[in-house]
């Protein structure tokens, strides 16, 4: 029954999908999480925060969630433990590992009084060598027992966004594991070749190279987002360029491929940004200039600033801006380093009026914007009382709006910022302007 059985701590954004994917194949898994509101939801087979298909999973799965409290039980009846809680920025940029070790103390307490073989997984984004000189003391000291010989460890980090973390589990490009030794390795192989498959690459290393390809993934994709948006941006001073078919283009090519190859707006939420900068502090530690990060996150930062001046030659200050998405992806409520967020705040600021709506985002945009912008209840709301409407994330609600709900006397500005309208007919009842094509000047709006 142990080997059947997986620990999850940390009932989140990852923990609770996680918990639910492995239920799904068949697992016997228990849940622990310090937020009695989470460990309620999903005792009720609701999720405890939104994303697609976590519902369905919880509630056609319950009978094989079990809620828990006690470490020790849940050590002891399970074969594998899952470390699935957060690991925020610290003020140098860097990691703080204070939840991983508070959950290893627990978990190191209650392997000391048992005499099984536990594998215990890190999930948590850290650092290279966090595992070796931080993590593994702490299991250690508090077991009482030697890693490798009477219980295994393992850096397993995800590699999903928020938004499609299911998919993004059953269907991984690969599976990186950092093993303590072979033994927790197959385990921790055999668990994810359930969910995803036997077909799936599954890469088995140490704790330093699995630490570093965690974020240097990250790295590399945001390097690759802000490269497509300098694209964009000489897109638009070159007449008859369109950077979605120089990307299209370059993208073919297999050195280079097409995902995160877009031309938009920069990227943001609880992982891009900060990981990028800590790959960055983590490299100057050691002594190695990372100036391709630096120069990556330089550009991430100017795009708001970009838009605003874009913005400001389209309408006067006084004008009444929509901004349609708050949300830094679709499908999730996490607003953290959103590009709509930021630039309904930076217009606030430069004196325009701004009005926002996201379908599932104003609780949390409204704990950071608060009174400095109004709130619509719909898109329809936004549009009808913006002189400008910026869509700063695709949603699929946004994709489907009819070209002629933006038609308004005088012509309104339609700035889609991720060229999800139909442009040719939402131009014929507004003016449509994108991120990535030269555009024709036009006179800027009064704000009446």
């Amino acid at each position: 029954m142990r080997d059947e059985t997986i620990t999850v701590v940390g009932l989140g954004r990852i923990g609770a999908p996680m918990l639910a994917c492995f239920a799904a194949c068949g697992y016997h898994v228990i849940g622990l999480d310090l937020d009695e509101g989470r460990l309620d939801l999903i005792r009720e087979g609701r999720a405890p925060v939104p994303e697609p298909e976590l519902e369905d999973l919880l509630r056609s799965n319950r009978h094989r969630i079990t809620i828990a409290r006690d470490y020790d039980a849940a050590v002891r009846d399970s074969g594998l433990t899952f470390i699935a809680v957060p690991t925020p920025s610290r003020s140098d940029g860097a990691y703080s590992l204070d939840h991983v070790l508070a959950a290893c103390a627990r978990i190191g307490d209650a392997l000391r009084r048992t005499s099984d073989f536990h594998v215990v997984v890190v999930t948590s984004t850290v650092l290279p060598q966090d595992l070796d000189t931080t993590i593994l003391p702490v299991l250690e000291d508090r077991s009482g027992r030697r890693c490798g010989r009477d219980f295994g460890l393992c850096y397993n980090p995800e590699f999903v966004a928020i938004g499609k973390v299911i998919r993004g589990m059953v269907h991984p490009d690969f599976v990186l594991i950092g093993e303590s030794d072979p033994r927790s390795g197959d385990v921790l192989e055999r668990a994810h070749r359930k969910v995803a498959g036997d077909r799936v690459p599954v890469v088995r290393t140490n704790f330093v190279n699995a630490e570093l390809a965690k974020i240097a993934v990250n790295a590399f994709v945001t390097a690759k987002i802000s490269y497509a948006n300098m694209l964009g941006e000489i897109c638009e001073r070159i007449p008859g360029c369109d950077v979605d078919v120089v990307t299209s283009a370059i993208g073919l090519d297999g050195r280079i491929g097409s995902k995160y190859l877009l031309g938009g707006l920069g990227y943001g939420g609880p992982c891009f940004p900060r990981d990028n900068v800590a790959f960055s502090v983590m490299a100057r530690r050691r002594g190695v200039e990372a100036t391709l990060a630096d120069a990556t996150d330089a550009v991430n930062r100017r795009q708001v600033e970009r838009i605003l001046e874009r913005a400001r030659s389209l309408v006067r200050p006084g004008a009444r801006v929509g901004v349609l998405g708050l949300a830094y992806t679709p499908n999730t409520d996490v607003v953290e380093e959103s590009q709509g967020l930021l630039l309904a705040g930076a217009m606030a600021e430069a004196g325009f009026r701004v009005m926002v709506y996201d379908p599932l985002g104003l609780a949390n945009a409204r704990m950071v914007l608060g009174r400095t912008v109004e709130y619509a209840s719909s898109a329809g709301e936004c549009i009808d009382r913006s002189h400008l409407v910026l869509i700063s994330t695709p949603w699929e609600e946004f994709k489907r709006l009819e070209p002629r709900r933006f038609a308004h006397n005088p012509r309104r500005v339609v700035f889609d910022c991720w060229r999800i309208l139909p442009a040719e007919d939402v131009g014929r009842v507004a003016d449509y302007v994108t991120i990535g094509k030269a555009t024709e000047p036009r006179s800027v709006r009064s704000a009446d």
